[in-house]
């Protein structure tokens, strides 16, 4: 598998990284299964796992400590993060130095391991000062418990904001950035992708199959149904609702899709991930099997190249930098919220 420099951390990455969302309660909770996976994943030449804190409530960095244990540690990058609710206590959430250092402490203990690669803010937190969040990520840095940061699903204005508050405070600055990336979510093309490029950025994209939709399964003439994991029907009810105007234009662009694969020889989940990893912004599309038959149906875009007709005939059913559903770009400014707007 085709290794990728991490952005200017040092480190290199595999194209495909596996996203450890699945493993647990919300959805595989067989552990067993799920270092199966890890181990599957490996050994296809995957040397990115990506995972956080949160994910089935700390189970999920358990299993993929488990699968690492024994000798496989060396030769992963692991990933995790910080900031999403961890429990009821309103101080176990956000990115304070408080929180930061005392969940960093979890990971390792829950990983197994005694650093871990990249430590990635789950989101910003707006209550809490960038430089005080970049003050702690940097100590933890150069205490050696982890090797670099990041942040997930950040405006491009607000990673420019990052960048220069590091410079200007003697930070050690964002190393990466992962977004929702997919044919159907391409917002972050305008601003963010070549924001990331100007700062030397890795990118690792979530979501390349759009939750679904891209997996093949949302064809026109048949039953548009939930989710299979317990998780994905938690976190995002309403989102197959086959009522919703923009799930149907969804369905529209997912068929026409399906179609252009079906045309090109390829599974509708090897077009998507190929389109992903094409991007030169792109370090790393994050896959999150839930079962080794999806793994397998993931690694299988290992290795397709699109060529120019078939990118074109892409662009033309989802424009650059369009998003099907605006509420797919996992983020909202919170200038457009009521009180920001109204006199």
């Amino acid at each position: 598998m085709e290794q990728r420099p991490l952005g200017r951390t040092g480190m290199s990455v595999s194209q495909l990284c596996l996203g450890a969302m699945m493993f647990g309660a919300v959805g595989n909770p067989d552990h067993d299964e799920g270092v199966r996976i890890v181990h599957r994943a490996l050994d296809a030449g995957v040397t990115l796992i990506d995972t956080a804190d949160v994910y089935s409530g700390g189970e999920s960095e358990q299993v993929v400590g488990k699968a690492l244990a024994g000798g496989r540690r060396d030769g992963v990058v692991l990933a995790t993060k910080v900031g999403l609710p961890f429990g009821q206590d309103p101080n176990q959430r956000g990115t304070s130095r408080r929180w930061i250092t005392e969940a960093v402490e979890g990971s390792l203990r829950r990983l197994g391991t005694d650093w871990i690669d990249l430590y990635q803010l789950h989101r910003l937190d707006p209550d809490t000062d960038v430089d005080e969040a970049l003050g702690a990520l940097s100590d933890l840095v150069h205490a050696g418990k982890i090797r670099a940061f990041g942040a997930s699903t950040v405006p491009a204005s607000e990673i420019v904001e990052a960048q220069w508050t590091a410079e200007r405070r003697g930070r050690e600055r964002f190393r990466t950035e992962q977004p929702p990336y997919s044919i159907l979510t391409r917002a972050i093309e305008t601003d963010v992708l070549p924001t990331a490029q100007r700062h030397g950025m890795g990118v690792l994209s979530y979501s390349p199959l759009a939750g679904g939709w891209l997996s093949g399964k949302y064809r026109k003439g048949q039953e548009v149904s939930g989710p299979g994991s317990v998780g994905r029907a938690q976190r995002f009810p309403g989102v197959y609702d086959a009522a919703n105007p923009a799930n149907a234009a969804k369905l529209d662009a997912a068929d026409a899709l399906g179609s252009l694969a079906d045309e090109a020889g390829l599974s509708l989940v090897q077009l998507a991930i190929a389109f992903v990893v094409r991007h030169p912004a792109v370090t790393s599309a994050i896959v999150g099997p839930r079962t080794m038959d999806h793994l397998d149906s993931y690694l299988a875009a290992d290795g397709v190249e699109l060529p120019d007709d078939v990118l074109d005939r892409i662009d033309a059913i989802v424009p650059p930098g369009h998003t099907v559903n605006v509420g797919d770009n996992m983020w909202t400014t919170p200038a457009l919220t009521p009180a920001a707007r109204r006199r």
